[in-house]
């Protein structure tokens, strides 16, 4: 199976039964079926090298439920291939003692099932975390702390399942202070995180450089972070920056999103189609000007016909500048101070 002689020293080391404990026959058995679920022999030796425990475990008692269990949640043989390599200890697991209240409670908690199988392949790990010590205790901060609500709750889970492994006290606190520090409100945030539940799990050292390239230089208002919290998911280097001197160059002002989630190429076709509208728009401008100026005809309604001709999309708009009213501003706090930025 390819298990080289250090892997082999360190399975038998882990797990000695594997030596001499299980006929070869029976071995065959298990290896065959691991086989079956798309891994090759090399594969199989490098996961019972890494998890040799899985020798010790029953197909008919063991494998064959959690297979069946697995399928019914709408999981395929790839995902369950997924999980084997990622997490194979999911394999050695007790079925109907762990893994079925865990499943419970994800469905207690709003996610629906075909959402469950989606979020098990994802990220298999947190079918081995503890439920009362581990993923009860972060639900619950992310409701009573983080301002999730209970109808966003099973979503959250559900688009961000890494969140459950992550520590309450070195993880998702100091991040929930650290955005509540910049003015945003426990309800808002906890809507940023519905929308993008990977907020909480950036370092305070990626988040901050960033914050502060979009309030100081690139002079956004707070409003614009809390309708894209993808910002943060960019790199500040190789895209924010880059793509903002673009902008700049350009005289064009775009909202983050457009700014961001596109491809270089649809970004460079975008700021093209804005700055061609725009010329054409001064080009008529200017021949108004100019033909008024030869009749003598002071009608102005030409020239507002075209500029109202300008304003078909929002894409469109975002070439001008995206203020907000008064009203909508005085929703949040957005006056940082100079150590929160």
């Amino acid at each position: 199976m390819g298990i080289n002689d250090k892997d082999f020293g360190t399975m038998v080391f882990d797990y000695p039964r594997v030596l001499g404990y299980y006929t070869l026959d029976e071995m065959n058995q298990k290896v065959d079926y691991l086989k079956e679920f798309g891994l090759s022999a090399e594969d199989v030796g490098k996961l019972l090298a890494f998890r040799p425990q899985l020798m010790g475990c029953s197909i008919e008692e063991r494998w064959k439920p959690l297979v069946k269990y697995l399928y019914y949640h709408g999981i395929t043989r790839d995902g369950m291939r997924r999980m084997l390599i990622i997490k194979p200890m999911v394999f050695c697991v007790d079925l109907d003692k762990t893994i079925v209240p865990k499943v419970k409670f994800f469905q207690d908690i709003g996610i629906h099932d075909d959402a469950i199988g989606k979020m098990l392949v994802k990220f298999p790990p947190l079918l081995t975390y503890s439920l009362y010590k581990k993923i009860r205790p972060v639900v619950i901060f992310l409701m009573t702390k983080a301002g999730v609500s209970e109808r966003d709750i099973g979503k959250v889970i559900a688009l961000g399942p890494e969140l459950l492994g992550c520590s309450i006290v070195n993880k998702l606190e100091v991040n929930v202070k650290y955005f509540l520090s910049l003015g945003i409100h426990l309800r808002v945030l906890g809507e940023m995180i519905a929308d993008f539940p990977m907020l909480l799990r950036y370092n305070i050292d990626v988040l901050r450089p960033k914050y502060r390239y979009l309030r100081r230089t690139m002079v956004h208002p707070l409003q614009d972070l809390i309708e894209f919290p993808r910002f943060f998911s960019y790199s500040l280097e190789g895209r924010i920056i880059p793509r903002h001197k673009v902008l700049i160059e350009n005289c064009i002002n775009l909202k983050l999103r457009y700014m961001l989630a596109s491809t270089d190429e649809e970004f460079e076709e975008r700021v093209k189609a804005i700055v061609e509208r725009r010329k054409r728009f001064e080009s008529g401008v200017t021949s108004e000007d100019v033909s008024n100026s030869q009749t003598g005809d002071d009608d102005e309604f030409p020239v507002k016909g075209a500029m109202l001709d300008e304003s078909q999309s929002e894409v469109e708009l975002t070439m001008f500048d995206d203020g907000e009213s008064e009203a909508e501003s005085t929703m949040l706090d957005d006056s940082d101070s100079e150590a929160q930025l």
